[in-house]
Parts: C-alpha cells; sequence; structure tokens
C-alpha cells in the first residue's frame, strides 16, 4: 500500500491530529506500509487570522491533479474537511478513485462558538463530505453514536496511542517554584477548549496552563495568578505532566483528547467532565474523576494513585492504533464500488465494514 493521506494540520501546527498522523507515518512504515502526505507546504498558502501556526493552503482540483503522479497512490484518506481534504476528495470523485476520511474535530461546535451559525447546517455539510468516503474512521464509541444518530454512515473506529517511553513517571522539579497541589491543562488555548471553566474553579495551589492560542491573552487577564508556561514538547512537557497533581480536562467538544493519555502516562490523574472523549478514555476506570462539577473532579483525583494511572496508559500503543488504521483502510477500498468516474457523485451504498 501507497497511501496517500490529505491533511490541513500539519507541521508547524501541535495538535492531535498532526500528532496522530506523524505516528501513523512511522508506526506504518515498521508495518510495510508507505504513507505519503499532501498538505499546506504543497500549495500556496496564508495564515489563518487568529491562529497563524494554522495555513490556509490554496488547494485545487487541478493542483492536487498535477501532484498526483509523482505522489502515485495505491490508496487514499482524507484526514480534514479543509482546503486540502476538499480539493483531494473533489479530484477522487472525478476520477473514480475510492478513499477513506476521519472525523477528528467537531468543527459545528467550535464555529458555532464564534459565529452564528446553527450546528444543523455545519452537520449537513460535514456529513456530505464523509457521505462520500467509503468508509470514515473515530476515536471513540460515543463519538460513534453521536455521529450515526445525526445520519453518518459507513463508520470504523480508529483509537489512538501513547508513547509510554517519553511519557512516564519520573522525579521532576519542574513545578517546584509553584504552590501545591498543582493543576495542570495542556492544550491549544482557545474558547472550544472551555479553559475559562477550569481557571474559574476555587481550587488550592496552582493552576498551571502549557500551550498557545489566540485566548491567551485574555484568560491571562481571567485568572493573573495561574502559571502560564507556554508551547511545551517532547521531554519538556513530560516533566510538567510527572510534576503535576491532577490534569483537569474541561472541554465539552474534543472527540478524544491525546493529552488524556499523555497524563495517565506520567502517572497522572484526570479529572473532567462526563462527555465524548473522558467518558472513553476515563469512563469505567480508576485512574480519574468524571463530574458535571469539575472542582469535584478535581478534588477527587488528587487521592488517586499514580500506578493507576499509568496501568491504564499502557493499554493504548500507536502500533495497536496504526494496526486498526491501515486495516480499516485496506478493508474499505478493498469494499469498494469498481473505479468509474462516477462514483461517489451519488449516495455510497451501505455496507458493513469490520
Amino acid at each position: 500500500m501507497r497511501l496517500l493521506i490529505a491533511t490541513d494540520a500539519w507541521h508547524p501546527q501541535v495538535n492531535g491530529v498532526v500528532r496522530s498522523l506523524e505516528h501513523m507515518e512511522i508506526a506504518g512504515r515498521a508495518l510495510g506500509y508507505d504513507p505519503v502526505f499532501l498538505t499546506h507546504q504543497d500549495f500556496r498558502s496564508l495564515p489563518m487570522p487568529g491562529y497563524p501556526e494554522i495555513r490556509l493552503a490554496y488547494a485545487t482540483k487541478r493542483k492536487v491533479a498535477e501532484r498526483w503522479s509523482d505522489l502515485a497512490p495505491t490508496h487514499v484518506h482524507i484526514a480534514t474537511e479543509g482546503t486540502v481534504g476538499y480539493a483531494t476528495r473533489r479530484y477522487c470523485l472525478a476520477e473514480g478513485r475510492p478513499f477513506t476520511t476521519s472525523y477528528h474535530t467537531r468543527f459545528p461546535e467550535y464555529l458555532a462558538a464564534r459565529a452564528p451559525v446553527p450546528e444543523s447546517w455545519s452537520y449537513a455539510w460535514l456529513r456530505r463530505f464523509h457521505g462520500a468516503a467509503c468508509a470514515t474512521m473515530v476515536s471513540t464509541p460515543s463519538l460513534e453514536r453521536d455521529l450515526a444518530a445525526r445520519g453518518f454512515t459507513n463508520l470504523l473506529r480508529w483509537t489512538r496511542g501513547v508513547d509510554t517511553e517519553l511519557f512516564r513517571p519520573q522525579a521532576s522539579d519542574a513545578l517546584d517554584h509553584l504552590p501545591r497541589p498543582h493543576f495542570l491543562f495542556v492544550g491549544r488555548l482557545a474558547v472550544e477548549k472551555n479553559i475559562a471553566a477550569f481557571l474559574s474553579l476555587d481550587l488550592p495551589g496552582t493552576k498551571v496552563i502549557v500551550g498557545d492560542g489566540p485566548d491567551r491573552a485574555r484568560l491571562e487577564a481571567l485568572a493573573p495568578d495561574a502559571a502560564f508556561l507556554g508551547t511545551q514538547t517532547g521531554p519538556a512537557l513530560a516533566r510538567i505532566y510527572a510534576a503535576a497533581d491532577v490534569f483537569v480536562f474541561p472541554s465539552l467538544t474534543d472527540t478524544f483528547g491525546i493529552v488524556l493519555l499523555e497524563a495517565l502516562a506520567c502517572g497522572l490523574p484526570v479529572a473532567a467532565y462526563p462527555v465524548t472523549g473522558p467518558l472513553d478514555v476515563i469512563g469505567g476506570t480508576q485512574a480519574g474523576v468524571l463530574d458535571r462539577d469539575l472542582r469535584t473532579a478535581a478534588l477527587a483525583a488528587l487521592r488517586i494513585p499514580r500506578e493507576t494511572c499509568r496501568e491504564e496508559a499502557l493499554r493504548y500503543t500507536w502500533a495497536e492504533s496504526a494496526r486498526q488504521f491501515y486495516a480499516n483502510i485496506e478493508s474499505a477500498h478493498a469494499r469498494a464500488p469498481s473505479p468509474r468516474r462516477s462514483w461517489g457523485r451519488r449516495p455510497a451504498r451501505a455496507v458493513e465494514l469490520g
């Protein structure tokens, strides 16, 4: 398999989509696959207003066609619904080439938080976008149920992993200069992450914020006593996780939350709302506390043994994630209709995919 992965999420972005695709490349090569990428770097682009790290590509069907012969894919996966993903989708439909997609981000909720756009409109567009695929991958059972109820079809499960060698329990003085206990958040500082809900909690010790984004100035003004450490990656980030006491995940809209696995792998218990992502990773385990009252969850999580969290994280590996990812692509492409130029211009037939 020479797999073309078309994605609008790529470097210099630092987020779960980029990390997942990076690991699909590394683990995929170890499994004998040959992944290649089509990203904003293959087109002219400009920075997104308010998110300069996100590049908006001038991607068109014609430009995709120009790159196709060099990439020479046998299979296609469209990871995002942006301009790169949309142009690739148009090319595949025009040429009768089957493709898979994945659903990473709740754009309807994100857009509704910023503009008066009804979620039903956005979901209708996304349903059409993914409906042309021979399968759409989702990360959790609760997300699968939610999308199925909204009319999405041909859904396959693709879990995520964590590097348990990088993210591990260790002695760390990374937060020793701050009063304890340390309640940590890691992620993009944007309105959809609901970070203000965390910063408004009456908690002892220090709230620690790792990450950057368009909402940083507002959040710093909202919580001047919180410690904002900016973007951290690699060993530096792992040391911060290991030094903290509770990982607080206030998001109501994430589809998974790789940071949850990173925290658990470092022995850090999680406090979160009982919503998609935390429900699937933390629900039914002893590695965190889910509660509609986030303060109650955060204080209760202080009592969770770190060994329990580490044991839960060891269930997730990037190798297993890659195995699912490539098996889904092989299965979906094998059962897709025979290539023809009209393929995908009418609703994709229902197929049962394992």
